[in-house]
């Protein structure tokens, strides 16, 4: 049985459209129906081929960041999954681990699986994965918006790992996606002050209508002294910049994954300043489900962020936009 077609990467900068196949769920599995999915910055890794060796497996079906509606169960699984609206974890951990045991699955010790660079992805009509990655949505859920649910829970990942306490002052360095998602879950948690940094001042009004109390750009001298600084930009003196807002014994949270050879920390101010470095990389269990229930509870909005919804075979078009810089591109999606 055929049923559309799929974006295949073949290497580097090759892809194709190719017939897609659903494939029937095994024991422990799901197939979903995928409404949407979106793009960031390691799916064009994958296309361009900078990806780190070893977080990627040619040819591959991209596609990380996904939302749909659970269409068929494998034994095993409950057949009342059929018919619900989900999104669902990238990291496919072993779960016999010291580390899986501990929650903590993006740190597996069984090496990197993922879907979407290791394993199929979702730039595809369907998508069958272990039902246990799964994370359930209200029956209302808005499915476009779902889709950022991947980024929201790498945020979620950030942001509980800051521990930000009501009443505390908070920066966010960067404007893309994570750091409007950051915005959105910090100001849940009533911060006398946050504050956002980033290079576009278009991004100012959404940064306040997400909850800042006040954007600066990277030329402007932005006050210090702040307990918590969630870093979200990726660029190469970002974690920097993030760590000189930071009162001493401050909190500091690394989630932009900067090219090779990025200025890196001052080990001596990290030491003199006694700050308190954290990072991330994907996100475990606990930070999806932190991340569904805020977006249930009504307290995210990822919608906004969307600027962009192709169909499938526009993926090379969907590709350079995300890799345009131009402020006029925020979140694109594809549609199956």
């Amino acid at each position: 049985m055929s049923r559309g077609c799929e974006v295949v990467v073949e290497g580097p900068g090759r892809h194709r459209l190719a017939p897609h196949t659903p494939a029937a769920p095994g024991a422990g599995e799901v197939r979903i129906r995928v409404h949407a999915v979106g793009i960031c910055g390691s799916d064009r890794e994958v296309y361009r081929g900078n990806r780190p060796e070893g977080y990627v497996r040619y040819p591959v079906v991209p596609g990380h960041e996904w939302s749909g509606t659970v269409e068929a169960v494998g034994a095993d699984v409950p057949g009342a999954l059929v018919g619900r609206k989900v999104v669902g974890e990238g990291f496919r951990a072993c779960q016999v681990c010291d580390r899986c045991h501990a929650g903590e699955t993006t740190l597996c010790t069984a090496g990197y699986e993922e879907t979407g660079f290791t394993r199929p992805g979702a730039m595809a009509p369907t998508l069958t994965l272990p039902a246990r990655l799964l994370h359930v949505l209200p029956d209302g859920a808005d499915l476009t918006a779902a889709a950022l649910l991947e980024p929201a829970a790498c945020v979620a990942a950030a942001a509980l790992k800051a521990g930000v306490r009501p009443g505390e002052r908070v920066a966010v360095v960067g404007t893309g996606t994570l750091g409007m998602l950051a915005v959105q879950f910090l100001s849940a948690v009533s911060p006398a002050e946050l504050l956002v940094v980033g290079t576009d001042p278009g991004r100012a009004a959404l940064a306040v209508d997400f909850g800042a109390t006040g954007f600066r750009t990277w030329d402007e001298e932005p006050p210090g002294g702040f307990d918590v600084v969630i870093e979200a930009a990726g660029s190469a003196s970002a974690a920097r910049t993030a760590a000189s807002l930071l009162r001493r014994g401050g909190r500091l949270v690394l989630t932009g994954i900067p090219a090779p050879g990025a200025e890196g920390l001052d080990p001596t101010d990290l030491v003199v300043r006694q700050l308190e470095v954290h990072t991330v990389f994907g996100a475990p269990p606990a930070a999806w489900a932190h991340a569904v229930r805020v977006f249930a509870a009504g307290l995210l909005t990822p919608l906004p962020l969307i600027t962009h919804e192709l169909p499938l075979h526009e993926f090379p078009d969907a590709i350079e936009l995300v890799g345009s810089g131009s402020p006029k591109v925020g979140k694109v999606l594809l549609r199956p």
